[in-house]
């Protein structure tokens, strides 16, 4: 017997066109993989239980996603086949690897095994180690430090975000190959920022 929750049918019909299939897609192989599974919403995005969170999926305006509790434990017991679960190549944001139809999805039988493996795990009592690498404190480029002298909404948040939350505008800005893509996310981070804003904000319910 599947142990459905109705609010990750709601979750489903409410996601864009594209995405409702891929989302029933693994809706329908988690419960393959084991009928034990039951379904919940954590962070407002439907996951999957079993002892624990095995996986969780998630659609947004471009793209869905999927990603595994522990996506590193489950590899390595994949063996040459945990490449192929999330290839390097494969974009990647927001709650996992980026799938915009069913056939970017990992074959049924590879994604199978992946999540029986993750039930296995969660019975063995094998959790994921959290390993927290402290990253040194980012310098605002230039360009940033003047756009904010102008902007005290601004300024006074990013002067009392984290190092890691003023780092992810930081990166953002200066991954920019070309010099309008600079100056349309500055433009975007000086809006965000006087509005109280994280960068990922569009993602913290989901």
């Amino acid at each position: 017997m599947q142990h459905t929750d109705p609010r990750i049918d709601a979750y489903i019909t409410q996601a864009a066109d594209f995405a409702r299939p891929i989302l029933r897609h693994i809706r329908k192989l988690v419960h393959a993989a084991s009928p034990d599974v039951q379904e919940t919403l954590k962070w407002n995005c439907p996951h999957f239980e079993h002892n624990g969170i095995l996986l969780g999926m998630a659609a947004f305006k471009q793209h869905a996603a999927y990603g595994f509790w522990s996506k590193r434990l489950v590899q390595e017991r994949l063996g040459k086949d945990g490449e192929k679960l999330f290839p390097k190549s494969a974009e990647r944001g927001m709650g996992g690897r980026k799938i915009r139809s069913l056939s970017e999805l990992p074959p049924d039988a590879l994604l199978l095994r992946a999540i029986k493996i993750a039930v296995a795990l969660n019975e063995e009592g094998v959790r994921p180690k959290r390993v927290l690498k402290k990253k040194p404190p980012v310098k605002p480029p230039s360009y940033l430090v003047a756009a904010l002298k102008k902007n005290a909404k601004a300024r006074a948040t990013f002067e009392r975000f984290t190092p890691a939350q003023r780092r992810e505008y930081v990166e953002w800005l200066t991954e920019a190959k070309q010099e309008a893509t600079r100056e349309r996310r500055l433009a975007t981070t000086i809006e965000w920022l006087a509005l109280g804003r994280q960068r990922n904000w569009k993602y913290q319910n989901c």
